[in-house]
């Protein structure tokens, strides 16, 4: 290499990263989908010196100005397009509804954003292959909020009893995350929409349904729009699975599940999966319990048992008599893994939650839901992706 290229090489890789960062060094932070999810991660990056926020956009005006009050001196947008256009916004935070976020993920890909979504990563397998295709095309850097993979629990805990054998071999896994009673209707006061609210845009993709403030105010209650409990809560227990016993889907899914409200839902209230992969059985749960408890992961190998969830860990020997090990954190995971994006972002490494690594472990939840529907056991095989028949 002569002199003259070195120096045109130096000179490519300043601007590649001055594009990525913005003028002044700090990410400049967009943000599509500013309810209670996504103005609370926002929050989170912004504990970070290296971020600005810059720019918000929501269908509902008043979640932009509720965001706005948070990260002043913002732009605003009803329509995420007009947002993408902003030369100085580099990274995108999505925390649309789950039916929005493989379009909104993969036109800020092309239009050459790194990308931090909220999970689940997408609505229908199909999706999430098309989300890991454009992130590869596009070169950009896509990071999917399944905190686990970020909290230094989860990975003290992987490497101290997985990884290194102690716990032995792994052949049954119990994840759970219940909630209180089902109560009367939680449709919210009010049935009037409101004017600033673009209730077509809200739809987006899915079909025409006219106005219901359940459907906007609560739409994990609706499986037009996600998965509801099983990919709410079962996209984080099954990926952490996967992330402590290998990156690969199951080949087995039965799940069902109970309707108990009446308030016109249409995503059961409780779920129950069985999974099977090559090596373990899954068993998922949501259930409406009179005293919940804590939700978490459990792990029974042959050598002891692992309790795991965002703030502690413990590991029971499987010796009579043996002690307990036990250890506990603080604060938010989400502030870890916010980190890792950002620093993904500068280097243009891989993050901890990329999405190649959130499509393999969101084909369980999902192909959980079809069990639920179709009342039928699932084959699936996780190398072709596809359905095997009965």
């Amino acid at each position: 290499m002569t002199r003259r290229d070195a120096v045109k090489a130096a000179a490519t890789t300043a601007l590649s990263y001055s594009r990525i960062l913005g003028a002044s060094d700090r990410v400049g932070l967009g943000v599509i989908g500013t309810g209670g999810r996504g103005t609370y991660v926002m929050t989170q990056f912004q504990k970070h010196p290296d971020v600005e926020v810059r720019a918000l956009c929501d269908v509902y005006a008043k979640r932009l100005d509720d965001a706005q009050a948070k990260a002043p001196n913002t732009r605003t947008f009803s329509k995420h397009e007009k947002l993408l256009e902003l030369k100085e916004v580099d990274a995108v935070l999505i925390g649309s509804p789950d039916h929005w976020h493989k379009q909104h993920a993969v036109d800020a890909m092309q239009a050459g954003k790194d990308v931090y979504c909220e999970k689940p990563l997408c609505r229908v397998i199909s999706e999430g292959s098309e989300m890991v295709k454009t992130a590869r095309l596009t070169e950009r850097i896509c990071q999917i909020g399944l905190q686990q993979r970020s909290g230094e629990v989860y990975l003290e805990a992987r490497q101290r009893f997985v990884q290194s054998g102690m716990i032995g071999d792994v052949v049954h896994v119990k994840a759970f995350w219940n909630n209180g009673p089902v109560g009367e209707t939680s449709r919210p006061p009010g049935t009037d929409k409101p004017s600033n609210l673009d209730w077509a845009r809200f739809l987006g993709p899915v079909k025409w349904h006219d106005w219901n403030p359940l459907m906007y105010f609560n739409f994990r209650a609706f499986l037009e729009f996600n998965g509801g409990l099983m990919t709410d809560f079962g996209h984080h227990w099954m990926d952490t699975i996967q992330m402590f016993l290998g990156e690969r889907a199951p080949y087995g899914i039965f799940a069902t599940g109970m309707w108990l409200s009446k308030d016109g839902r249409t995503a059961p209230d409780e779920v129950v999966a069985l999974f099977e992969y090559d090596k373990y059985r899954v068993q998922f749960e949501s259930l409406r319990v009179g005293n919940p408890g804590e939700y978490g992961i459990e792990f029974y190998g042959a050598k002891g048992k692992l309790y795991v969830n965002r703030n502690r860990y413990e590991y029971t020997p499987a010796e009579k008599g043996a002690q307990k090990i036990t250890r506990s954190w603080q604060g938010d995971i989400t502030f870890d893994h916010t980190r890792n994006f950002l620093d993904c972002v500068k280097s243009r490494k891989l993050p901890n939650a990329d999405v190649a690594l959130a499509y393999k472990s969101v084909q369980a939840p999902l192909l959980a839901v079809q069990s639920m529907l179709e009342k039928r056991r699932i084959h699936w095989d996780p190398d072709r992706e596809e359905l095997l028949p009965l």
